[in-house]
């Protein structure tokens, strides 16, 4: 039989509440019967029921997170991150891959809310899908526009353009092409975008943008890169809104015998780890991803203890520029 929290007490010689008290962390325990307790638990091999201590607690100490996908390097590397600091605060993280599917968000969604997190962070693309249910939800988003009160943490996508746009043109480059994601999408990582053609505007030149409405299907991208170099036999420069798309171009241009830097430059956009182990070459402009995380989590925790007051609605975290062999 499993041990149950009687047989800790009686092992240590203290009472059942006093156990309790111990396992919540509650009222003053001296050293020596603390010492106690975990000495019994260790020897019972006693494992305490989360369940019980979140009704005694008033808190589950889970956090959801719903991301598109972990696939992708940035979102992976953001819950690596997230997950690493939840546990050194005592969270546990339940992790949702939607596929930036709106079913699927809603699914995951009500598992969150039937397992009582107290608080979820969002990464999906789907607005509002958090306003279908009329529940006091602690949330944050990351590089989201969700709702008007939900405070959203990005990168200065607005720098990274600019920086990424103003490189290719100092490096010579003419006729550049910009890709991302559908321009539907009310996410920060518009101002990529708007920066690019502020960019270019100012010095003369015409934008021009092409969009993967299936941003994770790899067949998708590749049929975005074939049209772009069937299109724009000129292009001489690519901004790629992420480094998977800079990556997927730098493969077909390859194919088409064409050399990476000397007839086109490239820059993307993430930098994560693994984007750098395997195309260790690609300029890109790296986003503090550990910082997002941090960041995100200390607004979140903010909101779960009720200190709302003077939340910022918007962060913008500081952008990198990471300068190697496709410029």
């Amino acid at each position: 039989m499993k041990p149950k929290i009687e047989d800790v007490a009686r092992l240590a010689g203290v009472s059942r509440t006093t156990v309790s008290r111990v396992l919540n962390n509650r009222g003053y325990i001296s050293t020596e019967t603390r010492e106690n307790v975990h000495k019994a638990m260790n020897e019972l091999n006693y494992f305490p029921n989360d369940v019980a201590r979140s009704l005694f607690n008033k808190r589950t100490n889970l956090i959801g997170l719903i991301f598109p996908t972990i696939s992708n390097p940035f979102f992976g590397e953001l819950t690596f991150h997230i997950e690493n600091i939840c546990a050194k605060l005592g969270y546990k993280v339940l992790l949702c891959n939607s596929l930036n599917r709106i079913d699927e968000e809603e699914k995951y969604l009500e598992m969150l809310m039937r397992n009582q997190v107290d608080g979820i962070i969002v990464g999906t693309h789907n607005r509002g899908i958090l306003n279908y249910h009329q529940q006091n939800l602690n949330v944050v988003a990351i590089d989201r526009n969700l709702s008007e009160t939900i405070p959203v943490v990005s990168s200065d996508n607005y720098a990274g353009g600019e920086t990424a746009t103003e490189l290719l043109i100092s490096k010579g480059c003419q006729h550049i092409v910009h890709i991302n994601g559908s321009g539907e999408l009310e996410t920060p990582a518009k101002l990529r975008r708007k920066a690019y053609e502020d960019v270019m505007e100012r010095y003369g030149r015409t934008p021009i943008t092409y969009e993967i409405l299936e941003a994770f299907d790899r067949q998708s991208q590749q049929e975005v890169m074939s049209k772009i170099l069937d299109e724009q036999p000129e292009v001489d420069g690519i901004f790629a809104s992420s480094d998977l798309f800079a990556a997927a171009f730098m493969a077909e241009a390859k194919k088409r015998g064409k050399d990476i830097p000397k007839q086109i430059k490239v820059v993307g956009y993430d930098g994560t780890e693994t984007g750098q182990i395997l195309l260790p070459e690609l300029t890109t402009i790296q986003q503090p991803i550990s910082l997002i995380a941090q960041t995100a989590i200390d607004i979140l925790l903010k909101k779960i203890e009720d200190e709302v007051n003077d939340l910022p609605l918007e962060i913008r975290l500081p952008i990198k520029l990471l300068e190697g062999e496709t410029t």
